[in-house]
């Protein structure tokens, strides 16, 4: 196959410059035809460039994505890299299963979602998505497919969970689901007037829910700085429907020419989102898809970001720096006059992913994100990162686009470790940057 030009991009709107792309199944057949460096390439759900490879191959899973086994006694199924947590759910639903763990859209491979170890709103838990995968082959650039498992070569089982896509390519993955007695959510809505409420509540609601997360008001100030609304929920106890909610979303209405995301649009969304939010506190059932997948329901939503895109930053704080680095961020936030659309505010547990690079630790994370606005904006960010490293923290790989080298290895001092499990044909642009001399 011909390899075409890559016109592919991030979800923060990032692309790779002179990369070419081909189907990753082609790539299986002969990994010699295609020009190096290489890397997998799935729905593009990064926000940063670390599913981006400058002058070399991306190779599309997308067609790389069926369901190859699915027990449904015991919730075992196995899938090829591309099949999305969507389509996972058509699957598993109706036979009363559920991914045990997915990020905030159900627009990402499981693939993407092992290569990131991503975690969701029961990490305190559940842990991460790596903590559910039973098994998978990987294949290298020499040819050699390798099952690994936590007892077959079991450091690239490490390497290749959170290993951000470097350590090969995954072709198939056996992900153990966890069982469901219904597709209804019992959900509890709970206001906060700060930062001390939140984090007693989160305690509280961590013992008592599967699933937490909290909504923060970025934009307000004095006496309601750190307001927010606090969702906490379980899996319906009840037996009802098992039927999967459709994965249609409307698309966003235009490419306009600049951000609309700017303070007086946040400030009248944030406004409306909160009076739009129940206030008594009683726990009502709602479908997973909205209580999983708020923004699913429109198509291309960061187009609102403008020509420019966006910039999300995460980061994970210990417990006990947590409560202060998290009210220095929001205020150095608010003081810069940046307007963050997804201010999203969580405990982890401390749960250990199986993964030797997987971004979680025991205590606190914060996410904002914000329009691009060039240097501004990334004086901003290596604010934050250096609030967040002071703390004892660590700053999301798999959300980021630009931070240097000495903030990923303050983050991640067993990168050399991992290093050492990389495949010589496959990179990123993000690896490129934080691994330079």
């Amino acid at each position: 196959m011909t390899a075409a030009p890559s016109s592919y991009r991030s979800w923060g709107g990032l692309a790779g410059r002179d990369s070419r792309v081909v189907e990753a199944r082609d790539w299986v057949a002969h990994p010699e035809r295609f020009r190096n460096p290489v890397l997998a390439h799935g729905q593009g759900r990064s926000y940063g460039d670390s599913c981006l490879i400058s002058n070399g191959t991306l190779l599309d899973t997308r067609n790389f994505g069926d369901i190859l086994a699915f027990d449904r006694e015991t919730g075992l199924v196995t899938c090829e890299p591309g099949l999305t947590i969507a389509q996972l759910l058509d699957a598993a639903v109706p036979a009363g299963w559920f991914p045990p763990v997915t990020p905030g859209t159900a627009f990402v491979t499981i693939g993407g979602a092992l290569a990131n170890d991503v975690h969701g709103k029961n990490h305190h838990g559940a842990g991460t998505f790596g903590c559910h995968v039973r098994a998978f082959e990987l294949m290298r650039s020499d040819g050699h497919r390798l099952l690994c498992a936590p007892d077959v070569n079991p450091g690239l089982f490490s390497a290749t969970i959170g290993g951000l896509g470097l350590t090969g390519l995954v072709t198939q993955i056996t992900l153990q689901l966890v069982p469901i007695r219904s597709t209804l959510m019992a959900q509890e809505t709970l206001h906060f007037d700060g930062l001390d409420r939140f984090f007693a509540l989160a305690a509280e609601s961590d013992a008592s829910h599967a699933y937490t997360v909290a909504w923060i008001d970025s934009l307000a100030g004095g006496r309601h700085f750190g307001r927010g609304v606090l969702f906490r929920a379980n899996h319906a106890s009840q037996p009802g429907p098992l039927r999967a909610e459709s994965a249609r979303s409307l698309p966003f209405p235009l490419k306009p020419p600049f951000s609309l995301i700017n303070r007086a649009t946040l400030a009248a969304f944030n406004y409306a989102y909160r009076l739009g939010q129940p206030r008594d506190g009683a726990s009502r059932q709602v479908p997973y898809g909205p209580f999983f997948y708020p923004l699913d329901g429109v198509r291309n939503w960061n187009r609102a970001y403008g020509p420019r895109g966006l910039r999300q930053f995460q980061c994970a704080v210990p417990m006990s720096a947590a409560r202060e680095a998290v009210e220095t961020m929001l205020r150095r936030t608010h003081a810069a006059r940046e307007a963050s659309f997804l201010t999203v505010l969580k405990l982890f547990g401390d749960r250990p992913s199986p993964g030797l690079m997987s971004f979680p630790i025991p205590g606190a994370t914060l996410t904002l994100d914000f329009p691009y606005r060039g240097a501004r904006t990334d004086a901003l960010l290596a604010e934050l990162d250096s609030i967040a490293l002071d703390a004892g923290g660590r700053v999301n790989p798999y959300k980021d686009a630009r931070m240097p080298a000495q903030t990923f290895r303050a983050s991640f001092p067993q990168w050399q470790n991992f290093s050492a499990h990389l495949d010589p044909a496959f990179a990123s642009d993000f690896w490129r940057r934080v691994s330079a001399p």
